[in-house]
């Protein structure tokens, strides 16, 4: 039996599967996103979704599904599954009886006498997904009948039946090539097989509809273009594998080619293998230049969480020249001292206070072992230009002031990772000084004295030591609240916001701390009994009149719980080091409970991943993106700080 299964009962049951979804991707970019059955319930899904380069850098959904039919003495079992409003159709869950992930997600069906399997497979480095049927057992001739469903629009937009469809296409290898509008790339849908024949049948399927997308308060019918379907007899024993590419392959190396793709995935037999191979899709390489995705399938860049993501990836996947080229990469689209934090529109913002902070961070943990001289000698010029970046007061909304802390002008009040708006609104507005930028600034500060010390760059030393004494100084004066243990979220005009949150232990947790290891104790204690819960740690004690237990409906309801009571993981990377600093390395008992409570999530929503976020109440379910870079990346930290 499979690491990673689930039984028939649970399969045909769709309020309980629906709820279950697959995520691929390869290292160009190009990934495949859908519930475990093959139903599309939101407009993110796809079975090939890539980044054309002649549109607008954005990903695209080129081909949506594949509905597959089993023929046997002229009698057709639709084994597909789509949402129309107020029913299903057609209804192809009730022939499922298996599915599994240890490799590669596998569902099995039976129709009678006849078993067969279904396996999807993305190929490494070409915008390409590769399906294979298997007909286990069948009694009689079978014919196997696949119909793809297109869609060629923006991942966030739907598609809708319209005049300007090209509805023509190309005969190829063992195909067809089609493309439904200019500006895209051909798709080439191909067989394994040399004796399928394609029937060329346009049609609309109209108003499919995406459950999940209609629950957040989106519009959630879409229309969807069918050229036609292929046709072609299948033996038992045998396999048929269709791919579908932005390039043109030659068929019969398609089964050589699956099976060397397989090779190459980490099988999931184990929550710790499990994580690994979830880790190793976020990293993307395009034109030579290695990039991290945040989150699939709807946030792609953030400069942020790339940083963040980076100690824990680097140090579980034995991938440190790869991480150091995304910190280079990283550094080739600096602005003055500051990081992109996100792109829109394909335009580079530079709206964060701690992305360059964070920098520091993951450069600590990614060199860790390696020479502090020559890491001084490769980055030094970028940690000077960002400490006197932000000591000069580069941007007009963020600088140091007299006391040696970095702080935030009020007008700007969605410089932190806490940043959610809507309609311009921000729902967590953090300003003046603020705790982690602050403890950001001082770890930041005390790291790049470590590395000039070691390189004999004595004049940076002297400069910088003194101002870091006073920051640590002001940090202890300004945001520690003796009375509570806490400290101050943010303090703005002499007033304290102490309000109890997470930040407060990315404070104690980073490597370099103002803090002394009594002060961590009462940080570690407050936040155990307020904002730790099996998933991560609360935004916001449950004990304050603004907390909101639960993330669900419609977008403003949603940021208005982003940060106000919803779970997240990453944090917990953090609590688990001010952990170890205050009991010992040989006392992680508590910390490795935690992290084993995770392997529960793996069948939750994103199979064999961790989720971006979840709900402050209980069961705490998982929302947001179904598989986040940081939550894998500090679980795996956090492995490491066990073992």
């Amino acid at each position: 039996m499979g690491y990673i299964k689930f039984d028939k009962t649970q399969l045909i049951n769709l309020e309980y599967s629906l709820n279950k979804e697959m995520v691929r991707s390869n290292r160009s970019g190009a990934f495949s996103c859908t519930t475990i059955l093959g139903c599309n319930t939101r407009k993110y899904h796809g079975l090939l979704i890539c980044q054309p380069p002649a549109l607008d850098g954005d990903y695209h959904v080129l081909l949506s599904k594949v509905d597959e039919t089993v023929v046997q003495r002229d009698a057709a079992f639709n084994l597909g599954i789509n949402k129309y409003p107020g029913s299903f159709h057609p209804k192809g869950h009730k022939y499922v009886r298996d599915f599994s992930a240890d490799i590669i997600p596998v569902i099995t069906y039976r129709v009678g006498g006849v078993v067969i399997t279904r396996e999807t497979l993305f190929v490494t480095d070409k915008d390409m997904v590769m399906i294979r049927y298997t007909l286990v057992e069948a009694h009689s001739p079978t014919i196997l009948r696949l119909q793809p469903f297109l869609s060629f629009r923006n991942i966030h937009r739907l598609s809708k039946r319209n005049i300007d469809l090209n509805t023509k296409y190309t005969p190829v290898a063992n195909g067809i090539s089609v493309r439904m509008y200019e500006g895209y790339p051909n798709l080439y849908l191909q067989l394994s097989a040399g004796n399928a024949d394609y029937v060329h049948e346009p049609d609309w399927y109209n108003d499919i509809e995406y459950i999940a997308e209609e629950q957040r308060g989106y519009e959630a019918h879409e229309d969807l273009y069918i050229p036609g379907f292929f046709e072609v007899a299948i033996e038992k024993g045998k396999s048929i594998i269709l791919s579908a590419a932005t390039e043109e392959t030659q068929p019969g190396m398609l089964p050589e080619q699956f099976e060397e793709e397989i090779k190459k995935r980490i099988p999931r037999n184990s929550f710790q293998s499990s994580i690994m191979n979830a880790a190793e899709q976020f990293f993307i390489v395009r034109n030579n230049q290695v990039s991290l995705i945040a989150g699939f399938p709807w946030i792609d860049y953030s400069g942020r969480f790339t940083f963040i993501s980076l100690p824990g990836l680097s140090g579980s996947l034995n991938n440190h020249d790869v991480c150091r080229r995304i910190v280079d990469h990283m550094i080739s689209r600096m602005k003055g001292p500051f990081f992109p934090e996100s792109v829109v529109m394909q335009k580079e913002q530079y709206n964060a206070a701690d992305t360059s902070l964070w920098f520091f961070h993951a450069i600590q943990h990614i060199f860790a072992n390696g020479n502090k001289a020559e890491t001084w000698h490769t980055y030094g010029g970028v940690i000077k230009m960002i400490l006197e970046g932000y000591k000069k007061g580069y941007s007009s909304d963020i600088g140091m002031h007299d006391n040696g802390l970095v702080h935030i002008d009020r007008s700007a009040p969605a410089l932190t990772w806490m940043n959610a708006t809507t309609n311009r609104h921000t729902h967590t507005p953090r300003f003046g000084y603020v705790v982690e930028i602050n403890a950001l600034w001082y770890n930041a500060m005390r790291y790049a004295i470590e590395l000039a010390e070691a390189s004999g760059d004595q004049d940076f030393v002297a400069e910088w030591n003194s101002l870091c004494d006073k920051a640590a100084d002001s940090f202890n004066e300004l945001f520690w609240d003796d009375k509570q243990g806490v400290l101050a979220d943010f303090v703005y005009d002499n007033q304290r916001d102490l309000r109890i949150r997470p930040n407060q232990v990315i404070a104690a947790g980073l490597e370099y701390s103002p803090l002394t290891a009594m002060q961590i104790k009462q940080i570690l204690d407050n936040c155990v009994q307020e904002l730790l819960t099996s998933r991560g740690l609360r935004t916001l004690s449950p004990r304050d009149p603004q907390y909101k237990g639960r993330y669900r409906g419609d977008a403003l309801s949603r940021d208005a719980a982003y940060h106000q009571g919803t779970v997240w993981v990453w944090p917990l990377g953090f609590f688990a080091r001010a952990w170890q600093k205050v009991y010992g390395k040989d006392n992680m008992e508590f910390i490795h409970s935690i992290f084993e409570g995770f392997e529960e999530t793996l069948t939750e929503a994103g199979i064999g991943t961790v989720s971006e976020i979840f709900e402050g109440d209980p069961p705490h379910e998982a929302r947001g993106t179904i598989s986040f870079a940081p939550s894998l990346a500090e679980l795996l930290r956090i492995g490491n700080m066990i073992s």
